[in-house]
């Protein structure tokens, strides 16, 4: 992982993805749900950036709002120097060789009724690259790429494994050769054994293409593997974000700290709720003030009255939402 953070490729600035809910025929009585509530984060050239959460809290609705596969109702969503939030489908094709995504079902990814190499060859079609036998060349290349034989451009996906079917799904990712590669939940369907090479995988193509990279997942331990920094996202907010050893080592966040403590130890099973109690609100109607302050064990009187703002100290990356974070910090350290 090559981390350049002087450069960033993506800019997301105050990002809003909300889904209407009823409302009848004249919708007076409309409701939201808040998928994606004033998101903003950087990506670097060359970084992975995990995105961290509980399943509800957005972290799917983003990636499918950067890249337009649902339309943001506000902010920006900044690739290079151009805003590309909210463009229509054609005008953000030219785009979409530049950004890539993996779903978490291989199989559901794929058509089932295309061969391999009719799979890999499409979106090289749809972009106008190449020249019928210099995109069979590229078909063979990209199976190698991914650690598969030749001979599976002529199968369909229901005669490969799991692992063989994310590979596909891969290669063809990278088809068009892009510079930012969104992961939603890329190994979770897969066996522990099977994760790693894929992981592995990702890691050694990513180095390859001079990938960056925004790897969603809810397995914190994967995902400090995989990231140069790390962001905690909370019933559609970013809730902190900072370098992934900071993360881990000095989380300040009381939901990233519950989050951390419902890692799995060796022997033991230890669910989210076990750490972190109550449920997690409804994104239609989310909590006044802090989001996570119904659940949170530091809570005071402000927390329920005032939203805190994502920040970070003065000369620091390390950027919190919460009021009382450094109390709740130097607590833990006395602990």
């Amino acid at each position: 992982m090559s981390l350049n953070n002087d450069k960033a490729i993506l800019k997301v600035n105050a990002l809003q993805l909300h889904f209407g809910q009823g409302g009848g025929l004249f919708r007076s009585s409309r409701t939201y749900l808040r998928a994606v509530d004033g998101v903003s984060f950087k990506l670097y050239e060359g970084e992975t950036l995990g995105l961290v959460g509980e399943s509800g809290c957005g972290k799917s609705s983003l990636a499918k709002a950067l890249l337009n596969l649902h339309k943001p109702n506000a902010g920006s969503v900044h690739y290079r120097e151009t805003d590309i939030a909210g463009l229509s489908d054609s005008a953000m094709r030219k785009y979409r060789r530049a950004l890539q995504m993996i779903f978490q079902d291989p199989f559901e990814s794929l058509n089932s009724r295309h061969t391999v190499e009719v799979i890999l060859e499409e979106p090289l079609i749809i972009h106008k690259v190449g020249d019928r036998e210099s995109r069979r060349r590229r078909v063979a290349e990209l199976l190698e790429m991914v650690g598969l034989p030749l001979s599976a451009a002529s199968k369909y996906p229901h005669e490969f494994s799991g692992g063989q079917r994310q590979r596909i799904g891969i290669a063809r990712a990278i088809a068009l050769e892009p510079e930012i590669l969104i992961c939603d939940e890329a190994v979770s369907a897969l066996d522990v054994s099977v994760q790693a090479q894929i992981l592995n995988l990702l890691l050694d193509i990513q180095q390859k293409l001079k990938l960056s990279i925004i790897f969603i997942s809810h397995d914190l331990a994967v995902v400090r593997h995989m990231s140069d920094r790390i962001a905690v996202m909370y019933l559609g907010q970013i809730v902190e974000i900072a370098d992934a050893e900071s993360i881990y080592s000095q989380p300040r966040h009381p939901y990233t700290q519950g989050l951390l403590a419902s890692i799995p130890r060796l022997g033991e099973t230890s669910p989210i709720e076990a750490h972190i109690s109550g449920d997690l609100p409804s994104p239609i109607a989310p909590p006044s003030g802090c989001r996570f302050h119904t659940r949170c064990p530091h809570r005071q009187a402000r927390c329920e009255q005032e939203a805190p703002i994502l920040q970070a100290n003065e000369g620091s990356e390390h950027a919190t939402a919460c009021h009382f974070w450094p109390e709740i910090a130097t607590t833990r350290l006395l602990a």
